[in-house]
């Protein structure tokens, strides 16, 4: 995921270095030093790695703990001997019995056997690990330190910052949010005094990540927080889904309402796209695969009164949550946006959720906008978020409509969907490629 963002934001880390560095050496002011030089993206592993290192201490200390309590037994053991006396006379251990020779082999088998075992969890594979890490993360070279601290100052960043918004613009990332970005960037790094070039790739890796980190961190309540709440007040959960055609807007309703259905609840869905032909169809066929009731009409009956069936059969038989399909339209069809405001009348929901494709990138930001705009979105949801090399629409769409993403999709399956975490999306931004996080294990 967002591979064309990481190399964005890694270049721009680059590219400070090679100005910085540059001028050093017309003053004379550089020298290089043995140390290894970190790669951008090593910052964001340190703390696992300190982490990983207090634990191996704390595991090395315990073959000693293990071999004082050895001792200990050995004493009790020996003790226990001795007061055997009466009963113990007369009888031959094994030990006793073996021959020297024996005994020196016994003991060359039990220390092979043992010793495979301490050191079996941190020495497997421990030298490849070893040896990846130093490709990875460090370079063997390159490490220069300034005989006199430089400062960052605007010149320093004029062309570099103007690379990086052209660049995040190039990924579909929306206008707002590229000068929002380098913005930010700028502030965090003008005045910084460095004094090695590892200390240039640190401060920018993580100006850049305070930077989206404030971008993709829209407040707001989850789906399940809100359900819980209208459970409480005895009513169900009424959600509205609005968005274009070919967005993955169905799939996505079968998608949660399998997702609630796992977590204990029992939604109902709405057929309310009368208009589109095979639209019911391809609803009923997802209701059927996910195992939850479908209400709906016939072909061409007002949809308002679909959703509004549906709201009372939930309300009726104690279901939780309501899920409403409308018809795909485009922000630009008055007709059809009125249509979609008079089903919000009529069915009252608590969210009205816009369903747009991250593969589109700043269209799916702009239709959000205009849906926004017509009738007031609660959230977002991003389809097809897994396939998305760009980021654009992940990084802009929430930051430009100040509404939440809720979930993402990241798959074809049922099971393929997340609720939408920002501190996982910046994981995901700032990681290697293939360090993706599992969906099942975020």
């Amino acid at each position: 995921m967002f591979e064309s963002l990481k190399k964005k934001f890694s270049r721009t880390s680059d590219k400070l270095e090679e100005e910085l560095i540059e001028e050093a050496q017309e003053e004379n002011n550089l020298e290089e030093e043995s140390d290894k030089k970190f790669s951008f993206f090593s910052f964001g592993k340190k703390d696992k790695k300190e982490e990983e290192d207090d634990f191996e201490s704390d595991v090395a200390e315990i073959p000693q703990e293990v071999e004082s309590i050895h001792e200990e037994a050995e004493e009790t053991s020996d003790d226990k001997d001795e007061k055997s006396g009466f009963w113990s006379f007369g009888k031959k251990s094994d030990d006793d019995n073996k021959e020297p020779h024996e005994e020196e082999e016994s003991a060359e088998e039990i220390q092979e056997e043992e010793e495979p075992k301490k050191s079996h969890f941190w020495s497997r594979n421990k030298d490849n690990d070893s040896s990846e890490e130093n490709d990875e993360d460090e370079e063997p070279s390159g490490m220069f330190s300034f005989i006199t601290a430089k400062t960052i100052s605007e010149k320093h960043l004029e062309d570099i910052l103007w690379e990086l918004e052209m660049g995040l613009l190039e990924g579909d990332v929306a206008m707002e949010v590229a000068s929002a970005v380098v913005d930010s960037v700028k502030d965090d790094l003008v005045g910084r005094k460095i004094k090695r070039s590892n200390d240039i790739t640190e401060y920018t890796y993580n100006a850049l990540r305070n930077a989206v980190a404030e971008i993709i961190d829209i407040p707001g309540k989850s789906m399940t927080e809100m359900i819980e709440a209208k459970k409480a007040q005895g009513e169900p959960l009424v959600v509205m889904f609005v968005g274009i055609n070919g967005t993955g807007k169905t799939t996505t309703i079968g998608k949660l309402a399998n997702y609630y259905l796992k977590k204990g609840y029992t939604p109902v869905i709405a057929a309310a796209d009368t208009f589109r032909a095979g639209a019911i169809e391809q609803v009923n066929y997802h209701a059927d695969k996910v195992g939850v009731k479908l209400i709906k009409h016939q072909k061409g009956s007002d949809p308002a009164a679909v959703a509004f069936d549906a709201v009372e059969h939930a309300k009726a038989q104690g279901k939780e949550l309501v899920l409403i399909d409308t018809a795909g339209r485009m922000q630009t069809n008055t007709n059809l946006m009125d249509e979609m405001k008079k089903i919000k009348r009529v069915a009252k929901p608590d969210l009205v959720v816009f369903v747009g494709d991250a593969l589109t990138g700043n269209d799916a930001t702009q239709q959000a906008s205009k849906f926004n705009e017509a009738i007031d979105l609660d959230g977002v949801i991003l389809t097809k978020a897994d396939a998305d090399s760009k980021g654009g629409a992940s990084l802009s769409i929430g930051y430009v409509i100040k509404k939440p993403i809720l979930f993402l999709g990241m798959g074809q399956g049922y099971d393929d969907i997340k609720e939408y975490d920002a501190d996982w999306m910046l994981n995901q931004l700032f990681s290697e490629s293939g360090e993706e996080v599992n969906i099942n294990e975020a």
